[in-house]
């Protein structure tokens, strides 16, 4: 009863002193978290730039640091491969992005819901996130991120990587 109690306590506190997720104009958000996705996981980072009342640009990167290694036939290529394993290209991924940012559209200040475009190395694409902070400081993020245009044939093992559906979680901090 004790730690439901807590539980309950921490979680009032935390929606009580809730802050401004989006401010405008000059506000700077930073994301670090887990980016998961089919066949990897790994971190992602990214920086967003107030530049409106509902408007910001930013930039997305992330590194795929678990990823499973492949074995077999490929694309109907009579070459079979041996527990192979992706570079660095394929691993890595930069975007820069615009977001639309909803806070103060839905009227809820401590959640900015914020839709947006990315233009990276690997495709074109869109993303649909939100951010909840429970100080001025520290929030948490989540985010969708999902593939529009891709670039390439997909002939490769590891042309797949970082160019799908994946979903990130963790830590917002306001700058």
């Amino acid at each position: 009863m004790k730690k439901i109690i807590t539980l309950l306590f921490l979680a009032s506190f935390g929606f009580t002193q809730a802050q401004q997720a989006f401010k405008g104009k000059g506000d700077i958000k930073v994301n670090v978290g887990a980016n998961l996705q089919d066949g990897g996981s790994g971190i992602q980072g990214s920086v967003d730039f107030g530049l409106g009342e509902n408007f910001s640009f930013g930039f997305v990167a992330n590194y795929l640091l678990g990823v499973d290694n492949f074995n077999g036939f490929y694309h109907n290529n009579p070459t079979p491969y041996y527990d192979a394993t992706p570079d660095f290209s394929e691993r890595f991924d930069a975007k820069a992005r615009i977001n639309a940012n909803l806070s103060s559209v839905i009227g809820v200040e401590q959640l900015d819901v914020y839709p947006g475009l990315s233009l990276g190395l690997h495709n074109f694409g869109g993303h649909v996130g939100g951010r909840y902070f429970f100080t001025d400081g520290f929030g948490v993020f989540t985010e969708i991120g999902f593939p529009i245009a891709k670039y390439g044939n997909n002939n490769d093992v590891f042309d797949h990587l970082n160019n799908q559906t994946t979903f990130s979680l963790g830590a917002s901090f306001n700058l």
